[in-house]
């Protein structure tokens, strides 16, 4: 989009608040009438005391008091409704934004830099936020003012006040090539934020890492090289608005220069009051001309900024165009010659993948790391979108399914378990559940033999605890997600090692209840320990994206093919261990 183009989408954030839009106007307005009309006072009282008209004087002092505080009120108007309309359009910004981060699909998220997305909804909303509300101050109040300025001049000599439209030209290029620079250094800016905040945020939520392998200096460093890129790319900022000001200056100052002789030559017959009134004026309209540049380059700096939303904006959504809804599904899953591959991959991360699950069944996944593991078990929710087969629940094609309805009949338990800075009761009946009973929570939470630690806490389920469960062992975490994903009751469960950051009390007790909750729910085992799988109905041996064995854990053991040698080499390092 052009520039215009982008600030006119940008101006359909603020339309909606026209009415105070036009109050603010109305108010900058007052306040740009107010410098004419001191002149016109300075130039009476100046005439004054040439004897040419001294009637009604002693009120000059009272027109005084009167102009200034009409030009305050002026001033409040624009400055409080632009106030206003300025923070309604951050919040619109902030929540289209972020409501569209949580519409975008997850392979969106795998290819971005978190640190410029939440740049994005901090610095750059700030820079567009002063595009659309405090550029246009500057705009109509210094619009305003340079405009009952140049009637002033006209009024009174409109032939010396043409010196002015003879530098226009000159401005307007001037204007043009700051505002194109600035544009581009800010949107360098930009970047070099979403980097600072970047790397931030991997110190933050890495920082044991960070001291445990004695990154500091490394994160320093890299902090400094990136904070240093960003303090260059606003000297050069700085440089140009700086020499911008003062060319601009000079430059009106030769028109000035020149206004001032020709007044010397044509003024002859006018009056001191005349004369002074009209450089007065003259003198006085600088000031808004030098500011209306400024808020030409605030603009384009703001319109760099909105690029950066749009393209979020303009990202399309997960696809969702199905129509089919069940309340609660059956749990039979069958994959019909599928095949998938990630966007710019080469190989196929699966190839030709043909199973059928019946409902109730449990089916475990092993094999090496690369196999296609956690791609399957990460298409069934449509994380990720398929082009080649099918994959179908209760013989619904995935594709048919409502989004919401689809993930409703799927609970899923990862490795690495995501916790709010919330408590353990929200953190158990999070998102759609969090309407879920008391009692409910409770015996989800028992279920994932996590109420005896629960207990122990302070507050019990209301305790705080932290961004992602800082306050919690690993596998206290993990028992807390598993009781997530039992409160949801789904009748396909999804667990993706699971179990793996548990100690073997936990893991014992887990297993227990995870056979209890198996019960009439398909459920789809990802384990590395074979352990943890040994009573599973089917047991899938996956290597480079294909199904290489199948069957029961005896059958398998009886084969001797690679899930024999696994279970043998687990089973010599337990020994060993």
């Amino acid at each position: 989009m052009t520039d215009s183009q982008v600030y006119k989408r940008l101006m359909r954030f603020v339309l909606p608040y026209w009415r105070m839009f036009v109050v603010s106007a109305i108010g900058f307005a007052i306040y740009a009438a107010t410098e004419p009309a001191v002149v016109m006072v300075i130039q009476r009282i100046i005439d004054s005391f040439s004897g040419t008209d001294r009637t009604d004087i002693q009120y000059l002092p009272l027109l005084f008091i009167v102009l200034f505080l009409v030009r305050g009120i002026g001033a409040f108007l624009g400055n409080y409704y632009l106030a206003r309309i300025s923070g309604n359009v951050i919040h619109k910004l902030r929540c289209a934004i972020f409501d569209h981060y949580t519409r975008l699909s997850v392979q969106y998220f795998d290819s971005q830099n978190s640190g410029y997305m939440i740049s994005r909804i901090t610095h750059n909303i700030g820079e567009v936020t002063r595009a659309t509300t405090d550029s246009v101050r500057s705009f109509v109040r210094e619009g305003f003012t340079a405009l009952g300025l140049l009637w002033y001049l006209g009024y009174t000599n409109w032939q010396l006040s043409l010196v002015f439209l003879a530098i226009a030209p000159i401005v307007v290029l001037m204007v043009k090539y700051v505002g194109g620079r600035l544009k581009r250094l800010s949107r360098h800016m930009q970047d070099t934020v979403g980097d600072l905040t970047h790397i931030t945020s991997e110190m933050v939520s890495g920082n044991r890492i960070v001291k445990s392998f004695g990154g500091e200096d490394y994160e320093r460093q890299r902090f400094r090289q990136t904070s240093l890129e960003n303090r260059k790319q606003y000297r050069k900022l700085i440089m140009t608005v700086s020499l911008n000001n003062p060319l601009m200056q000079l430059l009106i100052s030769f028109a000035l220069a020149g206004m001032m002789y020709l007044a010397l030559m044509i003024m002859q017959s006018s009056s001191p009051g005349e004369f002074v009134g009209f450089f007065t004026a003259a003198f006085l309209l600088p000031k808004p001309i030098r500011q209306l540049s400024d808020a030409n380059a605030e603009i384009l700096r703001g319109i760099a900024a909105a690029e950066t939303l749009f393209e979020v904006l303009d990202e399309p959504t997960e696809v969702d165009q199905g129509e089919y809804e069940v309340e609660r599904s059956r749990g039979r899953i069958e994959f019909k010659n599928l095949s998938f591959k990630y966007p710019d991959a080469e190989t196929y991360a699966l190839k030709s993948i043909d199973l059928t699950i019946e409902p109730g069944t449990t089916v475990a996944l092993v094999g090496a790391s690369g196999g296609g593991k956690s791609t399957m078990i990460n298409l069934l929710p449509r994380f990720y979108d398929y082009s080649e087969g099918q994959i179908l629940i209760d013989g619904i094609e995935l594709k048919r399914y409502k989004l919401d309805c689809l993930r409703r009949q799927i609970a899923l338990v990862t490795q690495h378990v995501t916790l709010f800075n919330t408590t353990v009761a929200n953190n158990i009946a999070y998102g759609a559940l969090q309407h879920a009973e008391r009692d409910k929570i409770e015996q989800a939470a028992s279920d994932a033999y996590a109420l005896d630690f629960i207990n122990k806490m302070s507050d019990d389920l209301d305790t705080e605890i932290g961004e992602n469960g800082v306050k919690l062992s690993g596998g206290q975490r993990q028992r807390l997600a598993l009781a997530r994903a039992l409160l949801k009751d789904a009748p396909i469960l999804i667990l993706d090692e699971a179990t793996s950051a548990l100690d073997t009390e936990s893991e014992r007790y887990i297993q227990s209840a995870l056979a209890r909750v198996m019960q009439g729910r398909t459920t789809l085992v990802v384990a590395h320990r074979l352990s943890t799988i040994e009573n599973a109905d089917v047991i899938l041996v996956m290597d480079r994206g294909t199904i290489i064995e199948r069957g029961s854990h005896q059958e398998l053991l009886a084969l001797n093919g690679a899930y024999a040698k696994l279970h043998k080499m687990q089973f010599q390092q337990e020994v060993v261990a």
